[in-house]
C-alpha cells in the first residue's frame, strides 16, 4: 500500500489549510495518522483515526483546531487545520499503523509512511 500526502503550502497565521492523504492498494492498517516534523525537532504525533469505526485521537497541541477525517470509499484521510500558527510549520506525513490504541500517539509505531507535504505558516 502506498500513501500520498498533498495539500501543503504557505499560509498566514490564523488561516486554514486542508491536507489529504490518498491510499493506493489494499489498506490493511488499523489506524491512519498524521504526524509532523518541524525543523530541528523530532517527528511528533498530530492526529489519528481508526479506519473501522472512525474514532479520532489528537495531540494536545492541535486539539480543537485540527480535524481528521476519512473517506473509506475514496480511501483517503484528510486533516483540516484551522487557526494555524507559526509553531505548526513542519513537514506533515500521513502514515499507518496496526498498533494498539494507546500506541497511536507514538510516531515510532507507524510502519508505513507517505512522502510528506510541507506546511509553512507565516506570522
Amino acid at each position: 500500500v502506498q500513501l500520498q500526502a498533498s495539500g501543503g503550502g504557505l499560509v498566514q497565521a490564523g488561516h486554514s489549510l486542508r491536507l489529504s492523504c490518498a491510499v493506493s492498494g489494499r489498506f490493511s492498517g488499523t489506524f491512519m495518522g498524521w504526524l509532523r516534523q518541524a525543523p530541528g525537532k523530532d517527528r511528533e504525533f498530530v492526529a489519528a483515526i481508526r479506519w473501522i469505526g472512525g474514532f479520532t485521537y489528537y495531540a494536545d497541541a492541535v486539539k480543537g483546531r485540527f480535524t481528521i477525517s476519512r473517506d473509506n470509499a475514496k480511501k483517503s484521510v484528510d486533516l483540516q487545520m484551522s487557526g494555524l500558527s507559526p509553531e505548526d510549520t513542519a513537514i506533515y506525513y500521513c502514515a499507518s499503523t496496526n498498533a494498539i490504541t494507546s500506541a497511536v500517539y507514538d510516531p515510532g509505531m507507524y510502519n508505513n509512511w507517505g512522502q510528506g507535504t510541507l506546511v509553512t505558516v507565516s506570522s
